[in-house]
């Protein structure tokens, strides 16, 4: 096992002094290795969705206590979850499957108060918050609540008063994930502020009867955890490879034609860090 290893991830007479794993043929093996695991985690996914799949555990409920929670430790009135606003909501998620976009606008060029004008609701001020990809209601609310690009001022703005939330599970350019759409407004005719707040206190106590939005998946292995582990591992199984072969070689100063280690150590490391933003949750 020990000369095994040996000619596979380090420089010696038996490997032409170049780590066998390397080796152009190992590399091409290793891709195919990599597309047939898969469709494997494809196949197993869709015959056994209870072992592998995606594991996520969101629901409009939680995201509208966690959101009334920021607001109130903020000093702002708490929001109040509205039908309307958490059909437009559902409208929105099921354009954005049914047209496959990642957008706040449509590629027809409907924008999100088109889906909340057609749900019936007249407001004075509207904002939209969008997340993909998480598997909890506090992993949204974090990324929201930490971003700079709007979402925290759409979390605490104290023009919106009520809140739609639609969660669901779909197919977004190519990689099925969870989706979040949050519609905030204030209507036409705002409700007086003593009302405001016993309707929110309310909403949350009754748990949002209606409309309730949730996924809630827990299959025995997630399959983004598995797929990027995949990855990583091979990953970091050829830095290391490339690391001890560009020692080896210099420490015994043997001369070949191949080289470039540090530009491929490199080149992985950003692939590695490029992959572990990735496979994270994305706000819009």
């Amino acid at each position: 096992m020990k000369e095994f290893l040996s000619h596979l991830f380090t420089p010696r007479e038996s490997n032409n002094h170049r780590a066998k794993i390397l080796h152009h043929t190992n590399l091409f093996l290793t891709i195919i290795f990599l597309l047939l695991a898969s469709f494997l985690i494809q196949g197993i996914k869709g015959a056994f969705p209870s072992v592998l799949g995606i594991k996520a555990d969101v629901s409009s409920e939680e995201l509208l206590s966690l959101t009334n929670k920021e607001r109130r430790n903020a000093g702002v009135n708490p929001l109040i979850f509205n039908e309307k606003l958490s059909e437009a909501a559902i409208k929105k998620a099921q354009d954005m499957f049914e047209y496959d976009y990642w957008a706040h606008n449509s590629p027809s060029g409907k924008t999100p108060w088109v889906f909340i004008k057609s749900s019936g609701y007249k407001y004075v001020y509207a904002g939209e918050n969008l997340a993909r990809g998480f598997s909890t209601a506090e992993d949204v609310i974090k990324a929201w609540m930490t971003s700079s690009a709007g979402h925290r001022e759409n979390m605490l703005s104290s023009n919106y008063q009520d809140v739609g939330f639609a969660v669901k599970i779909g197919k977004l350019n190519g990689e099925e994930t969870v989706l979040v759409v949050e519609e905030l407004g204030n209507l036409y005719m705002p409700i007086a502020k003593s009302r405001v707040q016993e309707i929110a206190t309310a909403t949350d106590a009754n748990t949002l009867q209606k409309n309730v939005q949730a996924v809630r998946n827990q299959p025995l292995i997630s399959t983004s955890a598995l797929s990027s582990n995949i990855y990583y591992v091979f990953i970091i199984v050829f830095i290391t490879a490339l690391f001890l072969d560009m020692i080896i070689i210099e420490k015994n100063k043997i001369m070949r034609f191949v080289g470039h280690n540090i530009d491929h150590i490199l080149y992985l490391l950003l692939i590695l860090i490029l992959a572990g933003v990735w496979s994270k949750g994305v706000i819009i």
